[in-house]
């Protein structure tokens, strides 16, 4: 059974910092799969936050993002991070990881395979 766990999240004020992770599991990512980290506010549509492709390194990050937040990965912990840094308000939001587990790298969630539950961030102003 695939698992991706998330943890990290918590209640921070602006400008503050999280480390967000997502442990993977009955999964062997291929250097080809495309991992990603989106983002939920209420009453909001799910965003994609950032994305790596693992065997080139090949990250892409949503402009509201860029310069503030880094994803990244640890081959042997089988861990998916993204670094939060200067966090704002606008930054409150479920935030889960997805693997899409076949070829190409994509910004829309409907192209991803797999997803964790999630972990809040709250950020206060």
């Amino acid at each position: 059974e695939v698992q991706l766990v998330e943890s990290g999240g918590g209640s921070v004020q602006a400008g503050g910092s999280l480390r967000l992770s997502c442990v993977v599991s009955g999964l062997t990512v291929a250097g080809s799969f495309c991992m990603g980290w989106f983002r939920q506010a209420p009453g909001k549509e799910r965003e994609v936050v950032a994305t790596l492709v693992p065997g080139t390194g090949t990250t892409y990050y949503t402009d509201s993002v860029k310069g503030r937040f880094t994803i990244s990965r640890d081959n042997a912990k089988k861990t998916l991070y993204l670094q939060l840094n200067s966090l704002t308000p606008e930054d409150t939001a479920m935030y889960r990881c997805a693997i899409r587990a076949t070829t190409g790298c994509y910004t829309s969630p409907a192209r991803f395979t797999y997803w964790g539950q999630g972990t809040q961030v709250t950020v206060s102003s």
